[in-house]
């Protein structure tokens, strides 16, 4: 299979600026395909203007615009274009930014850019996606951790991995917190979808996957759960072919 991929848990770390921690990665990653103009999406971004959504996707083109002219790459959003599927077939490359994965969704959809997408990078494009956009990625979004404040026709989502990821994974249960740490409501997700991994993808980490080889870069481990199994970890180095094995 031909897809390139870059799926980063976060964008931010706490007390960095904006997409500081994987500065770098993003940019060895696009200038490794020769990419000079990345077709952005920012539908996920609707929390950064009062004024508007449209706004706020004006206000997200523009922060993620600065961090990459820094790293000598050009991006364009998909909001200003007439032909959002025509932008994507006629893309070098792909960025979807983090937000609200359930908006990010219902807009890819209503603009037939969840199946334009998934074409262009199983034609090996490269598709570089953060937080909410790292969950897009996944068969479904049913593992995101966000509020549902819009309703997409259905939960379906790129299907470029056989695995679901949880962005943000975190393993504590702050002190007077009653509801459900972020370990039971995977294990709930199991219990009604059997057949399928979820890969707990902790802050400052991401997955690379180039063909059918994946990695996973940062220094903290993947959590790996599955229906009818223990929890287990995996380190950077060590083998994550079992997540990619229905593909």
């Amino acid at each position: 299979m031909s897809r390139n991929l870059l799926l980063i848990s976060n964008s931010t770390n706490a007390g960095e600026d904006y997409l500081a921690w994987p500065r770098e990665h993003l940019k060895s990653f696009y200038h490794g395909y020769g990419v000079k103009d990345i077709l952005f999406v920012p539908y996920a971004g609707v929390n950064l203007s009062p004024a508007s959504v449209a706004d706020s996707f004006d206000v997200y083109e523009k922060r993620v615009a600065g961090v990459f002219s820094e790293l000598g790459l050009g991006i364009h959003s998909i909001h200003r274009e007439a032909d959002p599927v025509a932008a994507v077939m006629n893309a070098e490359a792909i960025a979807v930014g983090g937000g609200n994965t359930f908006h990010l969704v219902m807009m890819m959809q209503a603009t037939g850019a969840m199946d334009a997408i998934r074409e262009r990078v199983l034609q090996g494009i490269p598709y570089a996606g953060w937080s909410a956009g790292s969950n897009v990625a996944c068969p479904t979004m049913k593992t995101t951790n966000d509020m549902p404040i819009s309703e997409p026709p259905s939960f379906n989502c790129l299907n470029l991995i056989p695995f679901q990821i949880n962005p943000h994974y975190l393993d504590a249960n702050p002190a007077g917190h009653a509801g459900e740490t972020r370990e039971q409501r995977i294990l709930e997700f199991l219990t009604v979808n059997h057949d399928i991994y979820v890969a707990g993808l902790r802050e400052g980490c991401l997955l690379k996957v180039i063909g059918n080889q994946m990695e996973l870069v940062g220094k903290r481990p993947l959590r790996i759960f599955k229906y009818g199994e223990e929890t287990w970890e995996v380190n950077a180095g060590e083998d994550l072919g079992f997540l990619l094995a229905n593909h």
